[in-house]
């Protein structure tokens, strides 16, 4: 794995910002970081990039452990904070140059116009940061973040400040990126997740509360399922509340309707049979799944 947390613990004062926590994150993987604000994503992110020691437990980017091998982790991580530090007097193309600088890659204009194209900074290149969007400086960001080609890639809040046409094509740009390294990134918008993430993990009050593949997450909460139906002939909802399974009928107008059902419960076979034996046109029909949202308000509250 490239990178390995086991019981990490931080703690400012009297106060756990992080509480034992253990995970990994595996090469070729996009790993969502989730959790409301205060949670412990943003200390997890800063102790695994080095900028803070942690209180106890221990982190470890491809072997090296940060507290004993920071330079070597260092080498080996690119970081975007939140807060996206750059030089705003400073010149894009000359800005990344520093930063080449700083990392000693050879063949550094040749990396740098590579980086330019990827992040699509092309034609802002020659400006000043400060003149920049916020949009255009979290690409900046993006480009410093990945120049020294590392093997792990920890992003904070990367697509704040964007516009739709720059989401997609960062959200691509992250996409693509994590065929080949390990991506950690956090963000605040549940689609993104369901976009880009192989894997989510959610963390609240310092402590991890779901560690899942994607496409398992759902699983994480119990509750109702839902298919929303609409008949071309005028139905009425007590008919529809004894069609079996359905547990609560909601009138959405237009001769549409939510049917909720238990956990798991696919009723759509049950509503189909309905419609048949009592000669009803179906209009519509699909059922709805639980969102990384849902799950996401579910444990954190």
């Amino acid at each position: 794995m490239s990178v390995k947390v086991t019981e990490l613990t931080k703690v400012y004062d009297v106060q756990k910002a992080v509480d034992g926590i253990s995970f990994q994150a595996f090469e070729g993987e996009v790993l969502g970081f989730l959790g409301p604000n205060g949670a412990g994503k943003t200390t997890t992110m800063k102790i695994l990039t080095c900028f803070i020691p942690p209180t106890s437990g221990s982190a470890e980017v491809c072997g090296y452990d940060v507290l004993q091998q920071p330079m070597e982790v260092r080498r080996l991580i690119g970081y975007l904070p939140e807060h996206n530090p750059l030089y705003k007097d400073m010149y894009v193309r000359e800005y990344l140059a520093f930063i080449a600088g700083i990392h000693h890659i050879p063949q550094a204009s040749r990396r740098i116009a590579q980086m330019i194209e990827m992040t699509g900074l092309g034609r802002e290149q020659r400006k000043p940061i400060g003149a920049l969007s916020k949009g255009y400086r979290q690409r900046v960001g993006l480009a410093q973040a990945m120049l020294h080609d590392p093997k792990v890639l920890i992003l904070d809040e990367p697509t704040s400040g964007l516009d739709p046409n720059q989401l997609a094509e960062i959200r691509s740009l992250i996409k693509e990126l994590g065929k080949e390294k390990t991506v950690i990134f956090s963000t605040h918008i549940m689609q993104e997740v369901q976009a880009i993430c192989d894997r989510v993990l959610i963390i609240n009050r310092g402590r991890i509360v779901a560690d899942d593949p994607i496409e398992q997450l759902q699983n994480r909460i119990q509750g109702e399922t839902a298919v929303t139906v609409q008949f071309k002939q005028e139905v009425t909802k007590d008919n529809l509340s004894k069609i079996k399974n359905v547990r609560q009928v909601v009138d959405l107008g237009k001769n549409r309707w939510q049917l909720k059902a238990g956990l798991r419960q696919d009723i759509r076979e049950e509503v189909f049979n309905y419609a048949v034996a009592n000669k009803l046109t179906l209009l519509e029909m699909h059922k709805e799944d639980i969102s990384v949202e849902e799950v996401f308000r579910k444990l954190t509250v």
